[in-house]
């Protein structure tokens, strides 16, 4: 009966890998799954096909060294970019397969060129993704992104920066107003005095009082904000 090799142990003070012949040795590289070279790495690649109201999704996993690994990103990438965007869906879709596919090539640009060669050539990673036609014709769709995101963006931020400044303007002596609120929340707006909106005319009553039936304005509405302003109701024949 055989007995089993022991097994080795683990931890931060564990035995170094044994080598050939039972001698220690450092843990093999791990080796490319398509051409056999050294160093690899484990990544995950993934593309995207849109069919206006059906999708489908793809993804490549494996350890691969850079070359190997390189062609397969820029094989799918482009794939990704030319034929993700044909679907409601898929539009929203595509940007996440993009923007996660670029962390499996920082990792396969990490590696050096294979120093240990395999049983057949590493694969030809072939010409840059902006270099090919799929690349250039998806910058359309990317820019239009960029612009609409851009665009939205300004647009919250005036909105936000217009919204933020609810001084009313100050009002002049002279002019004419209309009342959009209630007396105790004024919401005076100024408009032509030949308007037919037009309802009260502003008077600076200087030391003296408000005339009769006349309102007295919120002093938000003074240029200084203690003056008060009178509004004097118009006549209406």
């Amino acid at each position: 009966m055989n007995t089993p090799p022991p097994i080795p142990p683990s931890g931060p003070y564990a035995a170094p890998y044994p080598g050939p012949y039972g001698v220690p040795g450092p843990a093999p590289a791990p080796m490319c799954e398509v051409c056999g070279a050294a160093p690899a790495a484990a990544v995950t690649i993934r593309a995207h096909q849109g069919m206006v109201v059906l999708m489908r999704s793809m993804r490549r996993q494996g350890v691969y060294c850079r070359p190997c690994g390189m062609a397969f990103f820029r094989e799918m990438q482009a794939d990704t970019m030319l034929q993700g965007w044909w679907g409601l869906l898929s539009a929203f879709v595509t940007p996440l397969f993009l923007l996660l596919n670029l962390g499996a090539r920082a990792t396969l640009r990490a590696l050096p060129e294979p120093t240990t060669w395999g049983w057949r050539p590493p694969l030809d990673p072939g010409k840059p993704i902006l270099k090919r036609p799929a690349g250039l014709i998806a910058l359309i769709p990317l820019i239009a992104i960029a612009v609409l995101v851009t665009a939205f963006t300004v647009l919250m931020i005036i909105g936000l920066v217009a919204g933020d400044d609810d001084t009313p303007k100050p009002l002049t002596a002279g002019s004419c107003v209309r009342n959009e609120g209630s007396w105790t929340d004024q919401d005076l707006q100024p408009v032509p005095c030949d308007s037919a909106l037009a309802a009260y005319r502003v008077k600076d009553p200087g030391t003296d009082e408000c005339p009769a039936g006349a309102y007295l304005a919120d002093l938000k509405y003074s240029g200084d904000g203690t003056t008060n302003l009178c509004l004097v109701p118009l006549s209406r024949r």
